[in-house]
């Protein structure tokens, strides 16, 4: 897994460099991955808009400026992640903020689809969920572990709102998407911050 990662972290993009890539692939029509339906399409451009709004508009407690000063290693944030994707969308803006917030952490991305073996190290329940946040220590190049696809709030609303109508579908898709909008970041900012400081204890 170690020169899977090493790999991945080398071919990988910063922040801008895949907003740019995003962008490039929509001005000729297509989406990230080989699917270019106009359902991705769609989706993809939706994405970019609510990145420019929330890359905007993201802020950060005092309280976890503090915490964010007591972590003592270098990581890399290895994110996989699609441009088509809504909890991408909602979540590498946040990743980014807290990277630009923190010496300690430098962001980077890489494509699903161009990352087989990566993501077959990080399944989620078997499936292949993104964005998966992927904790590297700089100095060791170890694997110190992974986040994601959600923060434990939106993953609640998924998980109940199956249990009781047996399917995910576009009415509980619309609520997390809400869901995120009143979260303002915070609660993947407190998940992913405590996440780190716990992985130093």
């Amino acid at each position: 897994m170690k020169s899977t990662v090493a790999n991945a972290i080398f071919n990988s993009y910063s922040y801008s460099g895949y907003r740019k890539l995003v962008k490039n692939l929509l001005l000729e029509g297509k989406a990230t991955g080989s699917d270019h339906s106009e359902n991705l399409i769609r989706q993809s451009n939706l994405n970019d808009a609510l990145m420019n709004h929330l890359d905007e508009i993201l802020k950060i407690s005092k309280e976890n400026i503090l915490k964010l000063d007591l972590i003592k290693k270098n990581y890399t944030w290895l994110v996989i992640a699609e441009g088509w994707c809504s909890d991408s969308a909602q979540l590498l803006p946040v990743f980014n903020f807290l990277s630009n917030e923190s010496k300690k952490i430098d962001f980077k991305i890489v494509l699903r689809y161009e990352n087989e073996n990566l993501m077959n190290f990080f399944l989620k329940d078997g499936s292949k969920s993104i964005p998966k946040l992927i904790v590297v220590e700089k100095e060791s190049g170890n694997v110190c572990g992974s986040w994601g696809p959600r923060p434990q709030g939106a993953i609640e609303l998924i998980k109940n709102y199956k249990e009781k109508f047996g399917k995910v579908d576009a009415i509980v898709k619309a609520e997390l998407q809400m869901w995120y909008l009143n979260d303002n970041g915070f609660s993947t900012q407190n998940e992913l911050i405590d996440f780190i400081l716990d992985l130093e204890k």
